[in-house]
């Protein structure tokens, strides 16, 4: 008898160690990349020399205070970003506030958008990739390393504010779906709402351009095709933010980066409501570069100080819920692509030298 009950409590404990495994490695992600947002304004809101002033606002200066702006740094920055603060800070983690010792930052030497995206991806710093406008990414990146994974073929998708993303990723060598501007979805079976958001990026406005197109379009686009096809691992590449700091435009900066807060939230919210995503799906959020100071905050790029300086946020079922991080010593983006590939469970490799896990992310 005794025999019996010690086999059975080795089948149960054996069980449970299989059933922790399991849930120990959640089986979706979600990234999520924001173009040039600075850190100052994720963990201090509004910067007060840049909304009192007048060369920067082109919008009601009084709406634009009473929307963003607090003497209290706490409450500012939920102003601009509620989701973030309200829910990410109380059940994931955000590296990378300065003030508390968190420093976060890319490491190829550009501090621009493809070398950062390119880094953030591949997990290489690569100096050779040094212009927006370089061709097709010779680097493997973790998107199509997890798509050749087993359970995952067919299930890594991106959707992109710029166009240089389907180099970045390189669609043509790995044959991911890469969704650019102004390119409708044409899978078989499309929904309602997939018909309707192929249809209606085709009445926006381009003010930047035929390469890029509105963040709502794309968000719009990509998850009307995440409630249809429930893909595994979903890049959502958005780009308002770095347009309108180019332009000059402060006030439009903070609607971009509101509005991108409350797409996050709005997508967490449908992901812990769908049986396929709820307890099983992470979401990173990672931005590509940072920004100058200053008047300079409308400019990035290896001249501009302080446009190397980044950051961090993660939340998911398998994720330390240790919010606002202090004294994390350093990290570089160059860790994201061995980071994302391990919350999945995998080790992702590659011929170059990529950065490290980042260990404190997982529980």
């Amino acid at each position: 008898m005794k025999q019996v009950s010690f086999l059975l409590l080795i089948i149960f404990l054996t069980a449970g160690t299989v059933v922790a495994q399991k849930t120990s490695k959640p089986g979706n992600i979600i990234i999520v990349s924001i173009d040039g947002l600075r850190w100052k304004e994720v963990f201090q809101g509004a910067e007060k020399q840049l909304i009192t002033g007048k060369k920067f606002i082109s919008q009601d200066s009084a709406q634009v205070m009473k929307k963003y702006w607090a003497g209290d740094e706490q409450e500012r920055r939920i102003k601009l970003m509620p989701f973030v603060w309200n829910t990410i800070a109380k059940n994931g983690q955000l590296y990378g506030n300065r003030d508390l010792g968190s420093k976060v930052n890319v490491k190829n030497p550009y501090w621009f958008s493809y070398p950062g995206r390119n880094e953030n991806l591949t997990g290489y710093a690569d100096p050779k990739v040094n212009s927006n406008d370089y061709p097709d990414n010779p680097n493997k990146n973790v998107l199509e390393f997890i798509d050749r994974q087993k359970g995952y073929k067919g299930k890594v998708v991106a959707f992109a504010s710029w166009d240089a993303v389907a180099r970045i990723i390189n669609r043509n060598r790995n044959g991911l779906l890469v969704n650019n501007p102004f390119e409708d979805l044409k899978e078989n079976n499309l929904t309602e709402a997939e018909k309707l958001a192929n249809e209606i990026q085709h009445y926006e406005p381009q003010i930047w351009g035929d390469g890029e197109r509105l963040d709502a379009n794309t968000y719009a686009l990509a998850k009307s095709y995440i409630m249809a096809k429930h893909p595994k691992v979903v890049y959502l590449d958005l780009a308002d933010t770095d347009d309108d700091a180019h332009e000059g435009k402060y006030d439009f900066y903070l609607d971009a980066i509101h509005n991108i807060d409350a797409m996050i939230g709005r997508l967490w919210d449908y992901l812990q409501n769908d049986p396929f995503y709820k307890n099983n799906t992470t979401i990173m959020v990672v931005p590509d570069h940072g920004r100058g100071e200053g008047d300079q905050w409308t400019s990035h790029g290896s001249s501009i100080p302080h446009a190397n300086d980044t950051w961090l946020m993660v939340i998911g079922p398998n994720i330390k819920a240790i919010g606002e991080v202090k004294n994390n010593g350093q990290i570089y983006q160059d860790q994201y692509a061995k980071t994302i590939a391990r919350i999945l469970g995998f080790n992702f490799t590659s011929v170059n030298p990529i950065g490290g896990v980042i260990n404190s992310v997982m529980k």
